[in-house]
């Protein structure tokens, strides 16, 4: 690792307390020089330099270091199992549910965890922690709009009673905004809370050192209630779920044992 980037790290750790050393450094260094190149900076030391002077190149950083691509339903096949399979077990006895959506990005992950909670009930009684350490990202998912291709695997009657169309864009109800609370959260530096009956972490693990999965793993696990469920990602399976307090109950879906 070079000298210039190791400064960069120890910088933005001390800025941000973000430590991207837990990040996969190929990936994160490539993504990071194709931004700085850009802004027409020459190292990682001259990016940081203007990044500690000006809120809005630390936000252009922010946004760059997440990858903020989600869909509505992504991999459905794996949301038809989580609908058909795990909720009924997890609501059997339950009334309701305490539910999270780990690094949620700009809000599809929630919201189409509500929608699918309300087939079985009320939305009045559904309430979903959702969390990103991108504040522009929950800002925009507290605005609750999107492109039609964000909606491209929403069923039909999904569509009907939970958006609005405003032109090219659609845009959540209330009922469905009102189940959501956002907060920025730092996965790896923030204590989590506990007795959830599901996490949703999808597609965010795969960015991670070994040693940073490892700690979330726990961390994980710890939050959930026994019996609870932590669902990840379809590249992001674990393949030794019991050193974590894990089983597996379906193809990316494990059970606090």
């Amino acid at each position: 690792m070079s000298k210039d980037y190791l400064d960069f790290i120890d910088g933005i750790k001390r800025k941000t307390g973000i430590d991207l050393s837990l990040y996969k450094e190929a990936q994160m260094k490539r993504r990071l020089t194709a931004l700085y190149e850009k802004k027409g900076y020459g190292s990682f030391q001259e990016f940081l330099k203007f990044i500690n002077q000006d809120a809005e190149e630390m936000e252009g950083f922010l946004d760059r270091m997440t990858i903020n691509v989600s869909e509505f339903y992504r991999n459905y096949k794996r949301w038809q199992v989580l609908e058909e399979k795990i909720l009924p077990r997890l609501l059997k006895g339950n009334r309701t549910l305490k539910v999270w959506s780990a690094a949620c990005s700009t809000g599809e992950e929630p919201y189409t965890l509500a929608m699918m909670l309300s087939k079985y009930i009320p939305s009045s009684q559904i309430s979903i922690l959702a969390t990103d350490i991108d504040r522009n990202a929950i800002q925009r998912a507290k605005n609750g709009v999107y492109p039609e291709r964000s909606l491209n695997e929403v069923p039909i009657d999904m569509k009907e009673k939970f958006f609005s169309q405003e032109g090219s864009l659609f845009r959540v109800t209330e009922e469905v905004k009102r189940t959501v609370t956002f907060k920025n959260q730092n996965l790896l530096a923030d204590r989590f809370e506990d007795n959830f009956d599901l996490i949703v972490c999808r597609n965010v693990l795969i960015y991670f050192t070994e040693e940073a999965k490892d700690l979330l793993y726990k961390k994980f696990n710890s939050s959930l209630k026994k019996d609870g469920v932590f669902f990840v990602g379809s590249t992001e399976q674990i393949f030794n779920p019991g050193q974590y307090g894990f089983e597996t109950e379906d193809t990316f879906f494990y059970k606090k044992i």
